[in-house]
């Protein structure tokens, strides 16, 4: 069910969609709002990137879908990428978020489970956005949201915010 929503921001527009695969037991609404929520929050890639991003009802006239898959899915979506059935990706135009980290988290992120979720979508929007992966900048700092967090802290605190870190 696609929702819209008004940009929230100024800036280059970035319109994007939400999907979910069916048989996924989860809300589509509360799914998109969750989205929109993080992509919207000031700590998010607005600033940084002086984005404004805005809900489209369809994938096609989107720059970023943002898609919800199991695992099984996420590893064909990602192809060529290899997710081994447990990680995420940007690949063709799509944000994949794989099922179980969704709704379970990664043991190797710790937190909580509403910021490992924010941390999902900064992390592959912001791969959509043109970042690429960066690394902890050392013991007990905020890892930087294009840390791969969900494979290893590497010494540093979880952070799901590009902004806190500078992206």
């Amino acid at each position: 069910m696609p929702l819209a929503f008004p940009a929230t921001a100024r800036g280059r527009v970035v319109p994007y969609a939400v999907q979910i695969e069916q048989g996924i037991p989860t809300d589509a609404r509360d799914f998109a709002i969750q989205v929109h929520t993080t992509l919207t929050d000031h700590r998010g890639w607005q600033g940084l990137d002086h984005v404004a991003f805005v809900a489209v009802p369809s994938a096609a006239a989107a720059a970023i879908i943002v898609t919800l898959a199991t695992p099984r899915t996420t590893d064909q979506l990602c192809a060529p990428l290899d997710t081994g059935g447990w990680l995420d990706c940007f690949n063709g135009g799509r944000a994949v978020i794989n099922s179980d980290r969704w709704f379970v988290g990664s043991a190797n992120y710790g937190g909580d489970l509403a910021d490992y979720r924010h941390e999902l979508v900064n992390h592959e929007v912001g791969h959509g956005l043109g970042h690429d992966h960066r690394y902890c900048p050392g013991p007990g700092e905020l890892a930087p949201v294009m840390q791969q967090q969900t494979i290893s802290l590497q010494g540093c605190r979880p952070n799901p915010w590009p902004s806190v870190t500078g992206g």
